[in-house]
């Protein structure tokens, strides 16, 4: 798990849209509730990336990850850009094929 949160977080600073999309499986959903809207499969999560993290120059670093079950882990972001700096918790669950499923997410 830890080296799919590593390789999202270095694609999304990197702002490589394709490459954070090859992380995730087709049908994938992230919802986002700091936001009030779900993104679904990979037109959704190619918008969210877009608006989200190039849209407000986000770059996040890692501040902890706690696994909660086989392929279900909690992730502590510290997130900044033009909208100043914020606190994210995301529950990131991978498919089976090791791509992520599905990211719950919110703001402290």
């Amino acid at each position: 798990m830890r080296k799919l949160v590593d390789e999202f977080v270095r694609t999304a600073n990197a702002f490589d849209v394709e490459g954070a999309l090859a992380l995730f499986t087709p049908d994938a959903v992230i919802d986002d509730v700091s936001v009030g809207d779900s993104f679904v499969g990979e037109a959704g999560i190619r918008s969210y990336l877009e608006r989200f993290f190039v849209g407000y120059n986000t770059q996040s670093r890692l501040l902890s990850i706690e696994q909660m079950h086989t392929g279900t882990a909690t992730i502590r972001l510290d997130f900044t850009g033009d909208f100043g700096h914020e606190i994210g918790v995301l529950t990131l669950v991978s498919g089976k094929d090791g791509r992520i499923g599905r990211i719950d997410a919110d703001l402290e």
